[in-house]
């Protein structure tokens, strides 16, 4: 740039105009400004102040007369010419000669015109003006523009170029770092002793290539593409090529123009990834399917986890296929009331936000049955970091939840070996030996009765222990029929019995029997001489309530302990063994107030037959 204004062409011209005559210079300036808008005109009468005034600003084209006092217009060009080589310069002089136009021609001048005494010569002028200024402008740019689009190519990693749209595409320019990528030179290309698209282009890839540029071309008239090459080493290398379809320079057949650059490099990198990744989901599957515990994946659907994948320790457990598995609401596999822990209770929630999940749950097989495990949840992740579901890992601990349960009914039945019973023995042995050294027999029905309770007490422990083991005689027993047998054999003349039952469920009779027995003798024992006492059915069990005196909020998690009792010949293991008896057949026992205000034992859980 020279000291152009602005650059644009279509903006404001700056002249400057030299003329010794300061009237004409004026006249010359209001005419300039008025014929031409963009034009704006500050003047100097002598070639010294001009040269000033380039230096002072932006001038985007001289104006200067040829005869002037000390300096004439062609001493004057030559001047400023030795300083600003293309800057405009238009001699606008009274003095037309050849001589005077040759002159002006060899120094460089820019235009060339005769001063006149019509205004028409000042449009003319101001149109000569307007012409030269905006030509020497779009000359700039499209120096600047070739320059940077010079250094953008000279610093490319990559090539860039024009060629013919046919097969073989051959290439009529390239540039860049030709050398570097292909081992041939712009030459060999651009004079077709290589073609691109034949001895370049790795042979594998030219019909996928040429069939997807074509049909990219057909519908945008740009195109993105991946290919090997073959280079003149015979290296094969991976490019990368983005091109559009353009109006050829001599106006024919349109041509293509892009650019191409390798990504070698990127592949390898890829590659190794792609190795790096198959050896991890290797590394994981074996791990998954090895795992010595239970493993499922989920994702999240409406905020409920439905399965994606599972290992073969989880099909076989809960006795499904691993086909049928995916895609079914996790929720399915476990019961009602872990499933209410997983979904209401907010365990799943728990794990999508990051918490790391421990809890106990129960599994529930093809078959019904039981699968106690301990769950371990994470959340899964997808590859942009967002959790999308879970890992969960379950572990069988059904067989030390046996061993729990075991342990904490010898510890019960130790506790009461060595307190209930030892009350009554002491009992006995104090009057015994009451009765010998006194004489006094009358001690002997005191021992008697310690002995009678002794027994009591043995016969319910061993019925105790007998209930919580595992149904295995199972049966359709009809409730009402064995409710009736078990009051005929009940001491109770004045209590009454209203059976409102009309089913048959699924049960171990005897331990079905027990349970029913045990729940009339705890109404009578405790509802007094005359209770009336109900066994109805429930939607999902059955019941027996009573109208007597009832169990006091309070107290009602108490009554199953073993060895509560409110009467004072009572064993206190009647209703410990209803518990025992529901739980071995998968049932659940709560105690409320029935409608008479007595008590009332709901069991819950029941299969009918």
């Amino acid at each position: 740039m020279d000291g152009v204004g602005d650059p644009e062409p279509g903006g404001p011209i700056r002249v400057l105009h030299v003329d010794d005559d300061t009237g004409f210079a004026d006249l010359t300036a209001s005419f300039l400004e008025r014929a031409n808008e963009r034009i704006v005109v500050e003047t100097a009468t002598s070639a010294r102040e001009g040269l000033a005034r380039l230096e002072d600003g932006a001038v985007d084209c001289v104006v200067a007369d040829y005869e002037m006092p000390e300096t004439n217009g062609i001493e004057f060009l030559e001047r400023v010419r030795e300083r600003w080589p293309d800057k405009p310069f238009v001699l606008f002089t009274g003095r037309g000669s050849e001589d005077v136009a040759s002159d002006a021609i060899s120094a460089g001048v820019t235009d060339y015109l005769q001063k006149g005494a019509s205004t028409e010569r000042y449009e003319l002028l101001a149109n000569r003006v307007e012409n030269v200024v905006d030509g020497h402008r779009s000359r700039q740019l499209l120096a600047e523009r070739t320059r940077r689009l010079e250094t953008l190519i000279s610093n490319l990693p990559g090539i860039v170029y024009r060629c013919r749209n046919e097969p073989g595409w051959p290439m009529t320019t390239v540039e860049g770092e030709v050398a570097r990528l292909t081992g041939y030179t712009s030459e060999q290309l651009e004079d077709s002793d290589v073609t691109w698209g034949e001895d370049v282009l790795h042979e594998a890839d030219r019909d996928r290539i040429w069939e997807h540029v074509q049909d990219s071309l057909a519908t945008n008239e740009s195109f993105e593409v991946t290919y090997r090459i073959v280079t003149a080493d015979g290296d094969t290398r991976w490019m990368w090529e983005r091109g559009q379809l353009v109006d050829a320079p001599d106006g024919e057949q349109r041509v293509l123009e892009g650019f191409i650059t390798d990504i070698t490099d990127r592949k390898e990198r890829e590659r190794e990834l792609e190795e790096q990744a198959e050896a991890l989901e290797a590394q994981y599957r074996y791990l998954f399917e090895e795992a010595p515990v239970m493993a499922v994946v989920t994702r999240e659907e409406d905020g409920k986890p439905v399965i994606d994948d599972c290992n073969q320790r989880f099909a076989e457990t809960v006795g499904e296929s691993r086909e049928d598995i995916v895609g079914t609401p996790l929720a399915t596999y476990y019961t009602a009331d872990s499933a209410r822990k997983l979904l209401d209770g907010g365990g799943y929630d728990r794990a999508l936000a990051g918490e790391f999940v421990r809890e106990d749950r129960e599994l529930l097989t093809a078959d019904g049955d039981v699968v106690e495990t301990l769950l371990r949840a994470v959340p899964r992740y997808d590859a942009c970091d967002e959790v999308v579901g879970t890992l969960a890992l379950y572990i069988d601990i059904s067989e030390r939840k046996e061993l729990e349960r075991e342990k904490e009914r010898l510890e019960e039945f130790t506790s009461i070996v060595s307190h209930d019973l030892r009350n009554p023995l002491n009992v006995a042995k104090s009057r015994t030996k009451l009765a010998r050294d006194e004489g006094d027999i009358s001690h002997l029905d005191a021992a008697i009765r310690a002995h009678d309770r002794m027994e009591a007490l043995i016969d319910d422990l061993l019925t105790l222990a007998r209930t919580g083991e595992e149904i295995t005689d199972w049966a359709v027993v009809d409730l009402s029929a064995l409710a009736e047998r078990c009051w005929e054999t009940l001491p109770a003349d004045a209590a009454t019995l209203d059976v409102r039952v009309d089913c048959e469920i699924l049960a171990d009779r005897g331990r079905l029997q027990q349970l029913v027995e045990n729940l009339l003798t705890n109404a009578v024992d405790h509802g007094g001489e005359d209770v009336a006492i109900t066994v109805g059915e429930l939607e999902d069990g059955f019941y027996v309530a009573d109208d007597g005196p009832g169990i006091p909020p309070d107290e009602r998690d108490e009554v199953f302990d073993a060895g509560y009792s409110t009467v004072q010949d009572g064993t206190g293991f009647g209703l410990r063994i209803v518990q025992q008896v529901a739980a071995a057949h998968g049932w659940h026992v709560d105690v409320t107030e029935s409608e008479a205000g007595g008590a009332r034992f709901e069991i819950r859980g029941v299969e009918f037959g």
